[in-house]
């Protein structure tokens, strides 16, 4: 019996972007820290060299550690050890238009109610785009009422690594004191929420809200009240 389900958040909690529409995303939040630095005074690089940057810095580490946004922002921008308040805000400028878009599927918080009438706990671990701070992800949570939903959330800069790596698994069993027979986890992409979980011994669950994942061997649930009902039928 699972009495921990573990939630990633992009495409399975709530909706942002598809891997085809993130260039565009990248461009306008790239412009919307360029216009900020350029209205406070802070910008002295060319447009040219922004850019150029910002392709060097488009990629993640193969090892899967964090490579911070705010590092990033510091590098493609040439800024000067630019105070805390100056890059937070960059970083925020940055997000804007992956916030603007997210929406909140509509049987996420019927489904984790459920889930906790059942006592079942819930915790999300995600990764975050570019490395962006946990803290703008912990108020994007609770601007969509998740965090009243769930008993924690745990992104990849609160530990270092990204999934898949285990050091964001070992470090969420270890906060809410499970183990991961425990556990299962119910996310979005392979690469990330299957091959990660199962590597520490937890069970996966795939979940395909746009249909996309036809040529798969995997077996996906297409919405939370599919989990419901298989964690119903493993408790009977």
């Amino acid at each position: 019996m699972k009495n921990v389900i573990l939630f990633d958040l992009g495409d399975t909690l709530l909706q942002y972007y598809t891997k085809s529409e993130f260039p565009d995303i990248l461009d306008r939040a790239v412009i919307g820290v360029q216009n900020y630095l350029r209205k406070g005074g802070s910008l002295s690089v060319s447009t040219e060299t922004i850019w150029a940057r910002v392709e060097e810095e488009n990629h993640e580490r193969k090892d899967h550690a964090v490579r911070p946004l705010e590092e990033r922002l510091t590098r493609i921008f040439q800024l000067d050890s630019p105070a805390d308040e100056i890059i937070m805000t960059a970083c925020r400028h940055f997000m804007k238009p992956i916030f603007a878009i997210a929406h909140r599927y509509e049987d996420v918080l019927p489904a984790l109610q459920k889930l906790g009438e059942m006592g079942v706990r819930k915790a999300i671990i995600s990764n975050t785009p570019w490395g962006c701070p946990a803290n703008l992800w912990r108020e994007e949570i609770a601007r969509f009422d998740l965090d009243k939903h769930v008993d924690a959330a745990f992104f990849c800069r609160d530990v270092g690594w990204r999934k898949p790596a285990r050091q964001i698994f070992d470090y969420t069993f270890e906060k809410l004191q499970v183990e991961p027979r425990e556990c299962v986890f119910v996310g979005d992409d392979p690469r990330w929420d299957l091959v990660g979980p199962r590597a520490v011994g937890m069970e996966a669950i795939l979940i395909d809200r746009r249909g996309m994942m036809q040529n798969t061997d995997e077996k996906p649930i297409k919405n939370l009240y599919e989990l419901q009902r298989i964690l119903t039928n493993d408790r009977t």
